[in-house]
């Protein structure tokens, strides 16, 4: 398996107003962006080439990677004009798929469950998609029985769900043929039919790998914290500044005086010598001063 689909047309609601001026998976996650956790993490699983549907802001992608690659890999950016859903957003790029079995991520997740193990499972298994599933969590939509998904949210036996989805599954190309074309559709409709036809897979994450979803603000936050924080080495933060576990990104600037405190900069910030800053967020470009809390600026 050399390709995966990468799911970035969101709206990214939840997360205003960060996404006001960048699509969700392009918001800095950690001093870049957040698609290059994911890429990140599929290329370690021996992914080449991706594509990635778009909508909202399209145009920034192209600003994000102008060349069409990263770290060798290759990108082909679907735009929709109006959103498919995630069944249309997998028929939409039918012909890159071609006869090509493929990794389908959400791209708003930052996760090191073992896909390649995922990977595996699939290809060795007579399923037509594979989902990485974990028998805890908040959404136990699913209902698994050994290695296979027998329900999703009760809607063929009202069977009591098991297991959470992770966002991250393998496809066949088959599965193209239970997608109705030019439609705005889920793909939960074909993974209905696969679970009659005793298609439908399910491989089960053991323990607690790290699993974030950064779709919300609160959520945003906490990721970064998760892990030590960082300065980037393009970034000027004054001696006569106070700072305490911060992210701050290339570019930016804290003045003398300054405090700033659990907060998140993006690259190119500015914080006047008379701010005061807990648990923020600076958008890019941005120069703040004055005190604020709990604020995105």
């Amino acid at each position: 398996m050399r390709k995966a689909f990468l799911l970035g047309a969101g709206l990214g609601t939840r997360l205003q107003p960060m996404t006001h001026t960048l699509p969700k998976p392009l918001i800095p996650f950690a001093n870049r962006p957040l698609i290059t956790h994911v890429m990140d993490h599929c290329l370690a699983a021996g992914i080449t080439d991706f594509a990635i549907n778009t909508h909202h802001l399209h145009e920034e992608w192209a600003k994000a990677f102008p060349e069409g690659t990263y770290r060798g890999a290759s990108l082909s950016f679907f735009h929709e004009p109006v959103l498919l859903e995630t069944g249309g957003g997998i028929k939409n790029i039918a012909e890159w798929i071609g006869n090509d079995p493929v990794l389908v991520y959400n791209g708003d997740i930052v996760t090191d469950l073992p896909i390649d193990r995922l990977i595996t499972g699939h290809m060795m298994s007579n399923n037509t998609v594979t989902l990485a599933t974990q028998d805890h969590g908040p959404q136990l939509h699913l209902a698994v029985d050994g290695r296979q998904v027998t329900d999703v949210r009760g809607k063929i036996s009202g069977e009591a769900g098991t297991h959470q989805f992770t966002g991250i599954y393998c496809i066949d190309p088959e599965l193209l043929e239970l997608i109705p074309a030019d439609e705005k559709v889920s793909v939960i409709p074909a993974f209905l039919e696969l679970i009659k036809a005793g298609k439908l897979g399910s491989y089960e994450v053991k323990g607690e790998p790290m699993w974030l979803d950064l779709g919300t603000r609160e959520s945003y936050l906490d990721a970064h914290f998760s892990r030590k924080p960082e300065v980037d080495e393009a970034a000027c933060i004054d001696p006569a500044a106070t700072v305490e576990n911060l992210w701050v990104g290339a570019g930016c600037v804290v003045e003398a005086g300054a405090v700033v405190r659990d907060s998140v900069l993006w690259p190119g910030t500015r914080i006047s010598g008379d701010a005061q800053l807990t648990k923020c967020i600076v958008h890019s470009n941005s120069t703040v001063s004055g005190v604020h809390h709990n604020a995105d600026l």
